[in-house]
């Protein structure tokens, strides 16, 4: 099958050789890209295999007694309903048919009577579920309740059953992680200008006419199902600021999930919602066509923002639709003058709000979730005129050894309304084992944000008074803590900089320097100095302070010193939230030049210097300057571009880097 290029394709004869058909084409690999919650695909050849590995015993089985009950809320205004219905069928038609479906609202199984069209009401629901558009209905399932979403799932999607603690849980498929390679961003005359390309960038180019074709594959899947759901909701919680995104899947997981990550609409709200700002076409169980040029395997997610679309083929993981759509943020925000950040927030009880800004394993999760303060948010955020906002209305919690005692607030939240992803769990009484790898270590949570008991509704701060970077360094050479200058924090900021854990049963191997511009290299469309900048600029206009602090290694580097204990990490950060770190005396470091505190409460002087717990002061050196230079390496892939008048600010942040 091959394009023509208008969207239109042709079939080879049956007797075509093999040999003949034209190759693959594909886009040229680019180096850089971050992989941060991408996994190997699961180890399973056919979906029964992959079921098996969810359960423990033998097959489980979910008793379900009774009729499901049909229900979902009718809007008592004809003409609402039926502007509403429009609005769903413009989002599913077809571009070459100019036209979309015949679309009416509920359950197939459970309609008896001849239904009302949005725009023709003569037809009768045809008997059979066929593709054509001009005969059939497709049937929409629109912001279902998660008791709706629950029957659905554990009805007619194997794989589904119900927790012991109420949630669902569920499979994504094939893919248990995100696919940054497989996402693509249609490169057309402004996105040229504006996004951020080429080397380090996660933006992979695709054309216009590539992304209508994959967008005519998704509606064509979508539009020939028996029904489809719809979710109409929310981002940032920013009144000003919100976007109304319109989601389109043909799973109930998908739907739950972003019913839980959105913000949710209230009935008043959804009476006027109207035309979405974005809308997400999730079309995840069926593939892209690898003929289609930039395809590069059977997944692809795609982004259009002239067209504010996304279109998903060839992965199930919903965390791609949550990714996406913080993708939309980082682009559709800044033109607002409103930072989009990759950060946990909390609030004091004194009003003074704290962003935490850290990679996977730098602690972040852990030190933002803080009982003597609320949780305004745990991933992704926005700074404005106005202050801080949730981006979301949900949080996306890592399920790997989940225990009660480790973390109590994500255990108790993972109740009814909860999606479960890829936990395995016993098959007589559905305790999850949280330890279990069997799917993936990528297990996670997704759950509405008032399931914490702090979270602080609605998800809004004053400006931040603390500006704080995680690293978890397992060289062992950065301190406990550091105050930072603008420029610093700029530089840190722009580095994104964490170390990972090499060790293996062969021995303890070196640690490896991970680099993440902006703390979320894998979501942001701008260059990472835009982000920057405009960080520095509200720092400097609120009055925050930036800081570094160290989660790592201290006496050596992994293998060799200890992990900086937890109580003394809480002990810094509360001085950091209570602002006694202000009154203490400051002395600087050689190479990176920080301002370390000679002193914190609770937390021994000798380990605030690094040098002080090397036995060996040689190798403290020769590994300091080591991390020196692989910060240096990484940050000349940014040199290049030029920020502020007379190209400035660009070598102010240069020099606010390791010297040696």
């Amino acid at each position: 099958m091959a394009s023509n290029g208008n969207g239109e394709f042709s079939f080879a004869g049956k007797g075509t050789a093999r040999s003949v058909l034209p190759k693959i084409q594909t886009q040229k690999k680019q180096n850089g890209i971050c992989h941060d919650d991408s996994s190997a695909p699961v180890k399973a050849q056919t979906i029964d295999e992959l079921h098996s590995l969810q359960k423990k015993k033998s097959a489980p089985t979910t008793p379900i007694k009774g009729s499901q009950q049909g229900g979902f809320a009718t809007i008592s205004e004809e003409e609402r309903q039926k502007q509403q219905l429009q609005s769903i069928s413009a989002s599913l038609a077809s571009l070459t048919r100019e036209t979309g479906p015949k679309v009416v609202r509920g359950d197939p199984a459970r309609l008896t009577e001849t239904p009302k069209a949005s725009h023709v009401s003569h037809f009768h629901v045809p008997t059979i579920s066929v593709s054509d558009s001009s005969l059939k209905f497709t049937h929409v399932l629109y912001n279902l309740s998660p008791a709706e979403l629950y029957e659905q799932a554990i009805k007619y999607e194997k794989g589904s059953f119900i927790a012991s603690s109420g949630a669902l849980a569920t499979l994504s498929g094939a893919k248990t992680g995100r696919s940054p390679r497989d996402k693509r961003v249609v490169k057309d005359e402004s996105a040229k200008d504006e996004l951020w390309w080429g080397k380090g960038s996660p933006n992979i180019e695709m054309d216009e006419e590539t992304f209508l074709v994959n967008r005519e594959r998704a509606v064509d899947y979508l539009n020939s199902l028996d029904k489809v759901f719809v979710n109409d909701q929310f981002l940032n919680w920013d009144p000003q600021n919100r976007i109304k995104v319109r989601i389109v899947s043909a799973r109930a997981y998908h739907s739950l999930f972003m019913h839980n990550m959105c913000i949710r609409a209230t009935p008043e709200e959804l009476e006027n919602f109207g035309t979405p700002d974005f809308t997400i076409y999730n079309a995840g169980q069926f593939p892209c066509n690898r003929y289609t040029h930039y395809m590069t395997s059977s997944t692809s997610i795609d982004l259009n923002l002239a067209r504010r679309e996304m279109v998903i083929l060839g992965t199930q993981y919903a965390g791609e639709m949550k990714k996406g759509l913080f993708s939309v943020m980082h682009y559709l925000m800044p033109k607002r003058q409103i930072l989009s950040l990759h950060s946990g927030c909390n609030i004091g009880k004194d009003g003074d709000v704290a962003l935490f800004f850290g990679l996977s394993g730098t602690g972040k999760t852990t030190l933002s979730t803080d009982h003597n303060r609320y949780l305004i948010g745990d991933d992704e955020h926005c700074w404005g005129e106005n202050g801080v906002s949730n981006i979301e209305g949900g949080c996306y919690a890592k399920c790997i050894d989940l225990s009660r005692e480790k973390e109590p607030d994500i255990w108790n939240a993972i109740k009814f309304g909860t999606v479960l992803e890829n936990v395995v769990f016993d098959e007589h009484t559905r305790e999850v084992d949280y330890t279990d790898k069997s799917v993936t270590e990528n297990t996670r949570a997704s759950y509405p944000i008032e399931y914490i008991p702090n979270a602080r509704i609605p998800c809004v701060g004053p400006h931040p008074k603390n500006v704080i970077l995680l690293a978890c360094d397992a060289f062992g050479v950065l301190p406990p803590v550091s105050k930072l200058n603008l420029a610093q924090t700029m530089y840190h900021f722009i580095s994104g900089y964490t170390a990972l854990v090499a060790g293996t049963e062969e021995g303890v191997k070196e640690p490896q320097a991970t680099f993440s511009a902006c703390f979320g290299a894998a979501f942001i469309m701008l260059h990472p100095t835009k982000y920057a900048a405009m960080l520095a600029e509200k720092m400097q206009k609120h009055g925050a302070t930036g800081w570094l602090v160290n989660t790592g290694w201290s006496g050596g580097r992994y293998g060799y010193g200890n992990r900086i204990k937890l109580p003394y990490t809480r002990k810094i950060i509360d001085a950091i939230h209570s602002g006694s770190l202000f009154k203490t005396n400051y002395k600087k470091t050689e190479v990176f030049g920080l301002e370390i505190p000679t002193e914190v409460e609770g937390v021994p002087s000798e380990i605030m210097d690094p040098i002080n717990t090397w036995g060996d002061k040689h190798a403290y050196k020769d590994t300091l300057l080591k991390l020196a230079g692989l910060f240096k390496n990484n940050f000349a892939t940014f040199t290049n571009y030029k920020i502020g008048e007379d190209n400035k600010l660009t070598e102010e942040i240069l020099a606010a880097g390791p010297s040696f």
